[in-house]
């Protein structure tokens, strides 16, 4: 069983209130992206992936107005792909919600939220040592889920942690402001994930943390001010409870550079393009043994992608992250 995660730059765009597909010469959300050529670029990158299950960040746009679901069943339906029935969890206000796409025949998946507290609502931490506690919000709540399948049940937790970017900010002390307040918000989170993990560990579930962290170990200068990174704080400690994922580990082994990298920004400021690890997929020690094949779909550092050019002019289409894969037995 091929299990997928995929940030869809701005998904949303391509689709009508009703979930139809716009399939036109519009502009799509991506730089000079035209809407037809991003959903043909789509196809491609979906159809090489072939997963019984995607989840998808930044999955279109869900509400009272909006309908997210048949947007992503009408995209499959297009795209003739084996996943194909979408589910969502708690919808947000970014227009960019986390959805799975998967093969209804080789799994039955459904949003199965936990509480203590959920993840809509709200989680008190002392983030910056005042003895007065802050309560921290996840503006994309993670979805999760309960996959069947026929050799058992599994948890899949998907994930959109927040940006450490300081937008908006002006002026030197104002960014680092900022960021570092960014930065607390998206441990915490983390702390609040890592929690929900050790929760299904003790209760013997099999568990698969997929998604996008907007994080890793050695991505900014900021992390040493807190001692690690979220994606630390989430795989866990040395120990029986530690989450397994080699991309992840290369990047704790060797922080400084050289290591997998998942998404690719343009710099307008110094032209040039910026590459690093943002996408993981971790497993729970008990399903270690069955999962395997770790794989970034990345145009040039992937062997078969670079070689196949068609699949790689659509990866740098598609999107300005590129998928991860794993293999279940």
């Amino acid at each position: 069983m091929r299990l997928a995660t995929y940030n869809v730059e701005w998904f949303t765009h391509l689709f009508d209130d009703d979930g139809k597909i716009r399939d036109d010469g519009g502009w799509s959300g991506r730089h000079d992206v035209r809407r037809r050529d991003q959903l043909d670029a789509l196809g491609i990158v979906f159809s090489a992936l072939d997963a019984d299950g995607v989840m998808i960040i930044e999955a279109p746009d869900s509400h009272r107005r909006r309908d997210g679901i048949a947007a992503l069943e009408n995209f499959a339906a297009r795209m003739e792909l084996r996943a194909r029935k979408a589910v969502m969890g708690f919808v947000n206000e970014t227009q960019q919600e986390i959805a799975f796409l998967y093969d209804p025949d080789a799994m039955d998946a459904r949003h199965d939220p936990k509480g203590a507290p959920r993840f809509d609502e709200a989680y008190k931490i002392d983030l910056d040592v005042d003895a007065a506690p802050e309560k921290v919000v996840w503006s994309k709540p993670p979805l999760e889920l309960a996959i069947e399948t026929a050799t058992g049940p599994l948890r899949l937790i998907g994930v959109h942690a927040k940006s450490k970017a300081p937008h908006g900010a002006h002026g030197r002390d104002a960014i680092m402001r900022v960021a570092i307040d960014n930065r607390r918000k998206q441990l915490a989170q983390c702390i609040w994930l890592r929690e929900r993990v050790d929760d299904h560990l003790d209760a013997g579930d099999e568990v698969i943390v997929m998604g996008d962290f907007n994080d890793g170990p050695g991505l900014d200068e900021y992390e040493k001010l807190f001692g690690r990174s979220g994606v630390e704080i989430v795989i866990g400690g040395e120990g029986e409870t530690r989450l397994i994922d080699p991309h992840a580990q290369a990047i704790i082994d060797s922080p400084f550079g050289g290591g997998p990298t998942s998404a690719r920004f343009w710099m307008d400021d110094q032209k040039r393009y910026m590459e690093t690890l943002l996408d993981y997929i971790m497993v729970s020690p008990n399903l270690a043994g069955r999962a395997g094949d770790w794989r970034i779909w990345h145009p040039f550092d992937d062997p078969v992608c670079y070689r196949t050019p068609e699949l790689q002019e659509a990866l740098l289409t598609a999107s300005d992250h590129f998928p991860v894969s794993i293999e279940v037995a």
